[in-house]
């Protein structure tokens, strides 16, 4: 067959695949069950890769990703969401994570990265992180999370009569300017990174794969609580420091919208954006809390997503029975669920007419589970959530191990049950 048929027909094989990927989204019955697996580190495991290698060794890991789609055709879209200098980690001290392949790290080769919570916003500090926001992310924020950029606590401006460029002086300090020298390492090693996510999204595209996500962000109150005070922090806060919550996350909801004005005008044929929901599950906090802090500013961010004509891909995490309702006032037809622990018959009941839904196969079963249970499950998915459309196949986590007869017996369930 001639390179020219051969590029025509992976070209239909990934318009085949969007559409069917769209269809489900826009509550549309499709040709049949779209698949998108959240397939992580299990993918290096089967291809004699590791996840080390998304940290350094973007080719041994990216030949992995390509060899999987090719072998497993019945998916319907990649994440293939991106690689990490390890290097620029170690070169800035990051102390947010620990990484596989970090010097010594106790991170198994084979696992993701693992998040260390610190508190970068101390509670005293609100007011300076929302009157002064780029001043406290310099002085405070960026010495605490990277330890290799201590002397940024010492960039201060004073007012005064500025007749030459002795105002500049607090940037040219010796320090700083080595600082300086170690960004613009880091800047290439990122560089780098990008361009080997762009290397293989392009080389996906090209066996006819279509990207899930075009981008990652969070929800507001996530990056308060991810980013500056912590799981712990933010949990105290919800007591005593509501009101200074709310506004942080007003704060963080308008940057977002902000910043992903591009995808207005981006020539990408895959817009959706995908928010891992961390903190707001069952149980972290109360209905009005939910509805105030975490759903209200995060509405905002979704609205302005849908306007744009991107989909909101919301990637709910732990138990979520409690908040179907809330999740219920989105946009009709514009929006993405993944669920990792939910009754998945009232979410079909609750979100059916509204949302996409997708996720609720339990990870463990695949590591430690038997093939029928496996199957079982899979049919049970199906028969609850797939008809009258709205509905795409997904794990409930990002799987890491499995046993490979547990991998074939879901990929031939799905294959063959209708």
């Amino acid at each position: 067959m001639e390179k020219n048929a051969v590029n025509t027909k992976e070209a239909l094989k990934f318009e085949e695949r969007l559409r069917r990927m769209e269809d489900a989204i826009a509550l549309r019955e499709p040709d049949r069950i779209p698949i998108a697996p959240f397939f992580s580190s299990v993918i290096q495991r089967l291809y004699n890769s590791s996840y080390k290698d998304r940290y350094y060794n973007f080719p041994k890991a990216g030949n992995a990703f390509l060899q999987f789609y090719k072998d497993y055709p019945l998916c319907d879209a990649h994440y293939c969401t991106g690689f990490t200098s390890g290097r620029s980690n170690e070169l800035a001290g990051s102390t947010m994570i620990d990484w596989p392949g970090r010097p010594g790290t106790v991170v198994s080769d084979y696992s993701s990265h693992q998040v260390l919570e610190h508190e970068y916003l101390l509670p005293g500090e609100y007011p300076e992180l929302l009157n002064d926001f780029t001043g406290f992310m310099i002085r405070k924020y960026i010495p605490r999370a990277y330890s290799n950029f201590k002397c940024f606590e010492n960039i201060k401006f004073t007012p005064t009569v500025v007749l030459n460029t002795g105002l500049l002086s607090p940037l040219y300090s010796p320090e700083v300017l080595q600082a300086f020298d170690v960004l613009s390492q880091i800047g290439k090693l990122d560089a780098e990174a990008t361009s080997a996510l762009l290397e293989y999204s392009g080389k996906l595209t090209d066996i006819g794969m279509p990207a899930m996500i075009c981008g990652v962000s969070e929800v507001p109150y996530d990056i308060l609580g991810d980013f500056f005070r912590g799981t712990v922090g933010i949990m105290e806060d919800l007591l005593e420091y509501e009101d200074y919550i709310k506004a942080a996350c007003e704060m963080f909801a308008d940057q977002q919208i902000a910043a992903l004005q591009y995808l207005r005008t981006a020539p990408i044929p895959v817009k959706r954006i995908m928010f891992p929901m961390h903190k707001g599950m069952d149980g972290f906090m109360s209905p009005a809390q939910y509805e105030k802090l975490y759903w209200n500013p995060f509405k905002k961010v979704i609205e302005a997503l849908v306007a744009m004509g991107v989909t909101p891909y919301l990637y709910t995490e732990g138990h979520y029975d409690s908040r179907l309702e809330q999740l219920a006032d989105v946009p009709k037809g514009k929006v993405l669920y993944h669920f990792e622990s939910v009754d998945m018959k009232e979410a079909k009941r609750i979100l059916g007419n509204t949302a996409c839904i997708m996720g609720n196969l339990p990870i463990a079963m695949l590591e430690f589970g038997k093939k029928d249970q496996v199957v079982d499950t899979c049919k049970d998915l199906i028969d609850t959530c797939a008809p009258g459309g709205g509905y795409i196949f997904d794990l409930s986590g990002s799987l890491e191990n499995t046993k490979l007869e547990n991998l074939e017996a879901m990929f031939k369930t799905l294959e063959t049950y209708r």
